[in-house]
């Protein structure tokens, strides 16, 4: 019997942990209500920041940056670099929070990255990053807020 409960208490305790937060869904009237302008424009209508413009795209401190959008943990900052293409730049997300989708729009073909939890358009994601993954995560710095590390 002690093991029957063990078992079962083991196996809640690990179907809880690996549950990500709930989806948050939203109207486009909601979403208006708690984003600025700039960050409704990128996030929920898919669009992009001038290049160099945003203030995380050369901010290298320690920490996580969260979706602005619905606060889930999308990047970790030991995974940003410079890859001068004026966004920030990360060679991995953290796991299961960000979603590749395939995006045809302007003519050509992409990899959109989107918030897995509030489906936020992040940015794009590209072939072209370091050794270590080969990926280039191009993010809007308006679709992120950053947490600084304890």
């Amino acid at each position: 019997m002690k093991k029957t409960i063990l078992f079962i208490s083991a196996l809640l305790l690990f179907t809880v942990s690996t549950y990500s937060q709930q989806k948050v869904i939203k109207t486009n009237n909601e979403w208006k209500k708690v984003l600025s302008s700039k960050e409704y424009d990128v996030l929920r209508e898919k669009g992009t920041e001038r290049p160099f413009s945003g203030i995380y795209n050369e901010y290298y401190e320690k920490g996580i940056y969260k979706c602005a959008g619905c606060n889930t943990s999308l990047f970790n900052s030991e995974n940003k670099y410079n890859s001068h293409s004026g966004w920030p730049s990360f060679d991995r997300s953290i796991k299961g929070n960000v979603i590749d989708k395939t995006d045809n729009s302007h003519g050509m073909e992409r990899t959109e990255v989107i918030c897995a939890i509030c489906n936020g358009h992040l940015g794009h994601v590209f072939n072209d990053g370091p050794k270590t993954t080969g990926l280039r995560y191009c993010i809007n710095s308006v679709s992120l807020k950053f947490t600084p590390k304890k």
